[in-house]
């Protein structure tokens, strides 16, 4: 076996690489999004970034002066942003507007997802970060406050307390390609990052039901400009009166390639018209199978599952997807399941095109409660050592098999 895949794997576990062999007669094509080999920023480029002329609004430091508490908000382990690198610079700003430590805190953007722990927040934040500063999960079940009535889809927006009592608020996170809301990023730090369960359950339903009615233009990755559940997440940053957006683009291996910092809508629009082009992936079709390698998001692996389907041969194909991940798929208390019968709220059964003859879902760490989230046990296939995975692949498809590799499947997207 010649064609080795090296694919990016454990972005919170030391990133490492993962080398796997396929038959040297398969015919291997590979789906890189645009900008995968972009190098990272300096750590002198961030700072600049951060601490330099922002878009759309004042320095850090002017607009922090006379300020007199301070939250920083960032996103969870669902999203591979390298806080780390940027904090540091942030807290240089406010020291430098005369806040003290005291009043600063941290919360993370959980939304619906499971509460993060210690070692969540220093993978996130850095042990220097924990050891100044109290760090806290946000509680979308009480200590929410109203703040207003978006416009979009009549959503009452309830935003955490602690976010609200402070008078200069901040956010961390990046944009990438995200399957309902065209990019990730931007206001979504607030809804549903630090907003109410019924604001993200009424959001999320209100979404799918402009969806139906709309048609799938309105929806998925890189749709972007008429996303109504995107102008609804706007709105929402608005009234959480939210100062200071800073944003990431991030390369194949997770390290950020570029940084937009400023006032929420104006610092967005930016980030996202790098993005459009920077996870811009070919279109690759009349494949006889299709891998999806998880990497950014791989403890929601399924999301990756969006640019395979295209990709296959009308008269059908194999799907792989890798979700090598040690602590399992996410915990999401709208969508996620809960037992066998028992789901969120908000349960959307995952539909597998017909041209799919198998998925298979490779995963070094067995999880099979996350089995629901790729269709059910009775669609997929879930296997733990590569050698099993080819055994199957090779059942069906022999000498000469044409496949696709996406090497960053949940955060890359055709047109």
């Amino acid at each position: 076996m010649s064609n080795k895949l090296r694919l990016p794997q454990m972005a919170w576990y030391g990133t490492k690489e993962l080398e796997l062999s396929l038959p040297d007669n398969w015919q291997v094509e590979m789906g890189y999004m645009t900008g995968y080999d972009r190098p990272a920023l300096s750590l002198e480029q961030i700072k600049k970034a951060v601490t330099g002329k922002l878009i759309g609004t004042s320095p850090l430091r002017e607009l922090a002066m006379g300020k007199k508490e301070v939250v920083i908000i960032f996103d969870d382990m669902t999203r591979v942003t390298r806080a780390a690198e940027i904090v540091p610079f942030v807290l240089e700003e406010l020291a430098a507007a005369g806040i003290p430590d005291s009043n600063i805190r941290f919360i993370a953007a959980l939304g619906c997802h499971g509460a993060m722990n210690r070692l969540d927040f220093v993978k996130k934040l850095g042990e220097e970060t924990l050891a100044r500063f109290p760090v806290y999960n946000h509680n979308p079940y009480a200590n929410c406050t109203y703040v207003g009535t978006t416009k979009t889809y009549g959503t009452k927006i309830y935003v955490n307390d602690e976010v609200m009592k402070c008078d200069l608020k901040i956010a961390i996170g990046s944009v990438v390609p995200h399957p309902s809301t065209g990019f990730g990023g931007g206001g979504k730090i607030i809804l549903p990052g630090v907003t109410s369960f019924e604001a993200i359950e009424h959001n999320h339903k209100m979404f799918r039901q402009a969806q139906l009615a709309k048609g799938p233009q309105y929806t998925g990755h890189g749709v972007y400009d008429g996303n109504l559940g995107r102008l609804d997440i706007e709105e929402a940053g608005d009234f959480a009166g939210l100062d200071v957006l800073i944003n990431c683009v991030v390369n194949m291996w997770g390290e950020t390639v570029a940084v937009y910092a400023g006032a929420l809508r104006p610092a967005y629009e930016e980030a996202v018209k790098e993005a459009k082009q920077h996870y811009l992936t070919p279109k690759l079709a009349n494949k006889d199978i299709v891998i999806a390698n998880a990497f950014a998001k791989a403890n929601e692996a399924w999301i990756g599952l969006s640019i395979t389907f295209p990709a296959l041969k009308p008269e059908g194909g194999d799907i792989v997807v890798i979700a090598n991940h040690p602590e399992g798929q996410v915990t999401h208390y709208l969508l996620g399941p809960f037992g066998e019968t028992i789901w969120g709220p908000l349960r959307k059964e995952r539909k597998i095109p017909s041209q799919v003859n198998r998925l298979i879902v490779f995963t070094e760490y067995p999880d099979l409660q996350s089995c629901c989230w790729f269709g059910g046990r009775d669609r997929a296939i879930f296997l733990h050592r590569w050698d099993d995975v080819l055994k199957v692949l090779q059942e069906k498809n022999g000498n000469g098999a044409a496949v696709a590799v996406y090497p960053n499947a949940e955060i890359q997207y055709s047109p």
